[in-house]
């Protein structure tokens, strides 16, 4: 049985509006009623495999815990990053993971957001690469050239090798940065080279052998960062420390431009990246007008474009070759040829300290979520949902009082030394420097409208009593 192991980090800042750091693409739905990351989990059904890895950052934890349990998916474990390290460290942390278990096993590696239609030909292509991996081949995937990309990175195949009766794999002659438009046209004229996807399939141990033979540095620093894990709940916690010494590296340049181990398999399943606004555009359903639509949309003379409303009717006249995005806080509109530059738009956003590129209005928690609803200079209301059985963490605001409106469910309200249950249309006062909390004891949500006045109304003027909230930060 293989492990997959789900790459699961990363900002995906130019697919901004609905990607951004607290919520990136990988989290959202983008080509189905699912997320990314769900699609990645369910397309390895059929795949004869051991319950995933997954690795993502800290900070979203708890997304990645929520999208499992929505699709009853199990996991052997969720290795998180205190900062991101790029893949070559990411991947390395898995195989120590992988072997803690006794045995070698084999790893496929995977990102979370990519976009994969033909699930049948993916399946093919990771059973042709097993036999390789198996001999102690590296195997990389190599995407069916169909355009002249110049976003992607190629690998040049070299001759066929031999694994088994079915083989298909070929030698890598090399690994190429994104061409130029002339030189793509070349490559895929030529039929030797093919898109650099990011997957492999290799044993744990022959992949830290590799890395501990180019990359010593990075397999040292692996290696003491991983020796301070321990389990929180169900995730895997290295020391932050630790984990900052490891250099940052992708795997491409730390192991596989190296090795002579790297066999190309090749996969023709129309896959995609989805690497920016038009990438979406191209891989997505399109009308007769060449538009690519989803939400409250309607079109008037309108023509190849992507449109996507996410909260409000959003209505084109006499328009063509746009991006447009609307969400609950933002709207992007842009030219579909010039996309790439929606990430100097972030980084305005991050000069000017916006929320905009940090996170949405929704906002995940471990015990459900909040929603901002209106806001002004002395006041905040929010939207909170509390799921069954869950609480939010014992605190007290110094600048802040709170105003609780039951909507609907139960509430176990903790104020200062009083505990008590709110119903549907009952309300509670939490004053200045009180200590709270509030518990869902039922079986359904509990919904709650929080209304939040004072002078200062952020989210830092926060003072928790719970040990693991205030040891790992957030409302624990």
């Amino acid at each position: 049985m293989v492990l997959p192991v789900i790459m699961a980090g990363g900002s995906g800042t130019r697919l901004w509006p609905l990607s951004r750091d607290s919520h990136p693409k990988q989290f959202i739905s983008l080509a189905s009623d699912k997320s990314m990351l769900q699609d990645t989990l369910l397309r390895i059904q059929g795949i004869d495999h051991q319950p995933p890895v997954i690795i993502c950052n800290e900070e979203h934890r708890f997304l990645v815990s929520e999208q499992l349990r929505r699709i009853d998916i199990n996991h052997s474990g969720i290795l998180l990053e205190p900062i991101g390290r790029n893949t070559a460290p990411a991947i390395a942390l898995a195989a120590k993971f992988a072997l803690s278990g006794g045995e070698d096993t084999l790893m496929l590696v995977l990102a979370a957001d990519h976009l994969i239609k033909d699930t049948e030909s993916f399946h093919q292509s990771v059973q042709a690469a097993i036999p390789y991996a198996q001999r102690g081949d590296m195997v990389t995937f190599g995407i069916k050239a169909s355009t002249p990309e110049t976003g992607y990175g190629y690998i040049k195949a070299g001759d066929m090798v031999t694994a088994d009766d079915e083989s298909r794999g070929f030698v890598v002659d090399d690994f190429i940065e994104k061409p130029n438009l002339k030189t793509a046209q070349q490559y895929l004229a030529d039929g030797r080279y093919f898109w650099n996807s990011g997957m492999f399939l290799f044993k744990a141990s022959t992949y830290l052998e590799e890395l501990a033979k180019f990359r010593l540095d990075i397999f040292n620093a692996c290696e003491s960062s991983y020796e301070s894990h321990f389990k929180d709940l169900d995730f895997i916690r290295m020391s932050s420390e630790l984990f900052s010494q490891i250099p940052d590296e992708s795997i491409d340049f730390a192991v596989m431009e190296k090795t002579e181990k790297a066999i190309v398999v090749p996969m023709d399943a129309n896959w995609s990246d989805v690497g920016s606004w038009s990438a979406l555009w191209e891989a997505s359903h399109k009308d007769e007008g060449d538009n690519a639509i989803r939400g409250d949309v309607l079109t008037e003379k309108t023509s190849n474009s992507y449109i996507y409303s996410q909260h409000k009717l959003v209505a084109t006249v006499g328009v063509e070759n746009l991006i447009i995005v609307e969400t609950k806080d933002a709207v992007l509109v842009a030219d579909k040829d010039k996309v790439q530059d929606v990430k100097s738009i972030v980084n305005q956003l991050k000069q000017q300290n916006r929320a905009e590129c940090q996170q949405h209005q929704e906002v995940y928690r471990p015990w459900g979520s909040h929603e901002t609803v209106s806001q002004g200079e002395r006041y905040h209301v929010k939207q909170v949902l509390v799921k069954p059985k869950q609480k939010t963490a014992l605190q007290m605001h110094h600048h802040r009082a709170e105003h609780w409106v039951v909507l609907s469910g139960t509430a176990k309200v903790t104020k200062g030394n009083e505990t008590f249950l709110l119903t549907e249309n009952q309300s509670t006062y939490i004053p200045v420097g009180t200590p709270h909390s509030v518990e869902n004891p039922g079986q359904v949500p509990l919904e709650i409208i929080e209304v939040r006045s004072g002078s200062y109304l952020e989210e830092d003027d926060v003072i928790r009593f719970d040990e693991q909230a205030s040891k790992f930060g957030g409302d624990y």
